[in-house]
């Protein structure tokens, strides 16, 4: 058992490293996107994200050098990131119950990094890891720990209640959505479980990573808690095959699609791009658009359907 444990973890954690960079590479590649062009952007002059303007009111403004304002892009993206603000803001209803689910995966990704921290403390300055610090983060990476789990599985049970008794959601929901979020519970409450229910002689939290580490075969981790931690780790290499891969997707979304205000200079990289683009031949459903896999991008782009096809 200890094996198939040690095994699926990094295993796991090699699938989802392996998963989640190929599926930003993909991102990167696909094509460039249709530019919302909706200012304020963050990046701007923060005096002119303060009515809504661009730097493109100025003349001749490709000509002239940009400023960056990394300080305006965090202070969007990371109560976005933490706090889910849009969600508050335009669905309140759903936020209460997205928010604690996505809060407590973030509370046990720090206490995997707590958990690293002292492992690293104990391998560089045991006596320092065995004193008030080390005390301290067997404190919070256990608070932590307790309190990603319960909002976790709290907040997945909520989602999947909502799943199954709102029936505006029913359209846009498919068996991998209730499936997911039961496993989110199931694999979270046997981790919880095993945590709690574990005999006085069990290992802790940091005993069990150090035997992950190191192989150590001769760790007796509980059943429940070797149960939850597979299931999680299987879940964990899941994740970047499937839509929960979103969190590779929003940085795109933004920093792509609603942030990207590069100008397009003659002969540049953007211009060939699109040069390219207009040599494609779509295939979209959408008969109003003609694309029937024979025509270019740039023949049905100049042509007005209304019109029985005439060029513009």
């Amino acid at each position: 058992m200890i094996l198939i444990l040690y095994g699926t973890v990094l295993a796991g954690i090699l699938v989802f490293i392996m998963g989640t960079i190929a599926r930003a590479i993909g991102y990167a590649r696909q094509p460039i996107h249709l530019r919302w062009e909706l200012y304020p952007v963050p990046h701007e002059d923060p005096r002119r994200v303060g009515y809504g303007g661009s730097h493109y009111e100025e003349i001749d403004a490709w000509t002239k050098p940009r400023r960056f304002n990394l300080l305006g892009e965090l202070s969007f993206m990371v109560p976005e990131m933490l706090f889910l603000k849009a969600l508050r803001e335009f669905n309140r209803a759903l936020w209460r119950r997205s928010f604690p689910f996505h809060f407590g995966l973030y509370l046990l990704i720090g206490t995997i990094k707590l958990v690293i921290l002292t492992l690293i403390l104990e391998a560089l300055a045991p006596g320092v890891a065995a004193g008030p610090v080390g005390t301290a983060l067997h404190w919070l990476y256990t608070a932590t720990g307790l309190a990603g789990l319960v909002l976790g599985i709290a907040g997945a049970a909520a989602l999947l209640h909502r799943r199954l008794t709102d029936r505006d959601l029913r359209p846009y929901t498919v068996p991998g959505d209730i499936l997911n979020l039961v496993w989110f519970i199931l694999a979270l409450g046997c981790v919880l479980l095993g945590f709690l229910f574990r005999g006085p002689d069990a290992p802790g939290t940091v005993a069990v990573a150090r035997a992950i580490v190191m192989m150590d075969m001769d760790v007796a981790v509980p059943p429940l808690l070797t149960v939850g931690l597979v299931l999680s780790t299987l879940l964990v290499a899941y994740i970047p095959f499937t839509h929960m891969a979103h969190f590779v997707a929003k940085y795109f979304t933004y920093h792509t699609v609603r942030w990207d205000d590069r100008p397009s200079r003659p002969g540049g990289r953007i211009e060939q791009k699109l040069a390219e683009y207009l040599t494609y031949r779509p295939t979209w459903g959408a008969p109003h658009v003609g694309a029937d896999g024979k025509r270019t991008w740039g023949e049905i782009a100049t042509t007005n359907p209304t019109e029985g096809g005439k060029k513009q």
